[in-house]
């Protein structure tokens, strides 16, 4: 992990894998880190040991903005780490700080906690990422257990699928249509950023052998909607746009609304689960 400066009031930490990265954390996606990085510092957020306007991740990123003092916070960064790093690489560990270092304005019993959750949380998505990958043409449900990321329950989004990019997924899967219908259907998917047009979820749950090639040239009109695969994500169109990823169905959620609060139905965190119309 590294932490870089963005301006006067903000600081991107850079989930990328470092050359001397332990190797129990080599084979681990960039993803998982980001998650378990957002997860972190939205609880610290809440519990007041940090002060941040927006805490935004990305692929491989995670952007915190409206810091009254990038330099301090970033002090604060360097100590979590080590316990967000063992967390996610050895979930199963009981909780301990790894370098001796305590957080300054809380208390022993406080600082245990939240990292016990974090470890909870990493153990959620570790586990999920590994079942996956080790059973790719079978039924790959997420191996956590209870609601979805920060308490919230599960998003069911319903899916009629009937995208013109089925049969293609199909063979690049090795598998007919319907195995495509059921992989969907069975994996657990979180959102773990928000990005190309406001509320489009990036979604992660596929293992990574599974990841699709854009369209060559992209339709200039996808509709509002459509659910589809790119890279390693699973995503939905939540208005009409050109764009270039696989379609394979479509849903009728309302997935932004500029008069919600907040206006991203599926924000990152969220655990969301495909269910056939």
């Amino acid at each position: 992990m590294r932490i870089r400066p963005v301006g006067a009031h903000a600081l991107l930490l850079d989930c990328t894998t470092p050359a001397d990265t332990p190797e129990a954390a080599a084979d681990i996606p960039e993803a998982v880190f980001v998650e378990a990085w957002r997860a972190e510092l939205w609880r610290r957020r809440e519990r007041g040991d940090l002060i941040a306007v927006e805490i935004v991740p990305a692929a491989r990123t995670v952007l915190l903005d409206g810091l009254p003092d990038p330099t301090t916070t970033a002090e604060q960064l360097t100590r979590w780490a080590p316990a967000v790093t063992t967390a996610t690489i050895r979930p199963n560990q009981a909780d301990a700080d790894t370098d001796g270092n305590t957080d300054a304005d809380a208390d022993a019993d406080a600082h245990g906690k939240a990292h016990a959750k974090a470890h909870a949380k990493a153990e959620d998505h570790a586990k999920a990422e590994a079942h996956a990958r080790a059973d790719a043409h079978a039924h790959a449900h997420s191996a956590t257990t209870g609601d979805g990321a920060d308490g919230a329950a599960d998003v069911d989004v319903p899916v009629i699928f009937d995208g013109p990019d089925l049969p293609a997924v199909a063979e690049h899967w090795g598998v007919d249509v319907p195995a495509v219908r059921h992989r969907l259907t069975i994996t657990r998917f979180r959102v773990a950023f928000c990005g190309f047009a406001p509320g489009f979820p990036y979604l992660t749950g596929l293992p990574t052998e599974l990841a699709l090639p854009r369209l060559a040239t992209p339709r200039p009109r996808v509709p509002a909607g459509s659910v589809a695969l790119a890279g390693p994500y699973a995503g939905i169109y939540p208005g009409a746009s050109p764009g270039g990823w696989l379609l394979v169905g479509r849903t009728d959620l309302v997935l932004f609304d500029v008069a919600a609060d907040p206006p991203a139905r599926l924000g990152p965190g969220t655990t969301v689960r495909m269910v056939a119309a």
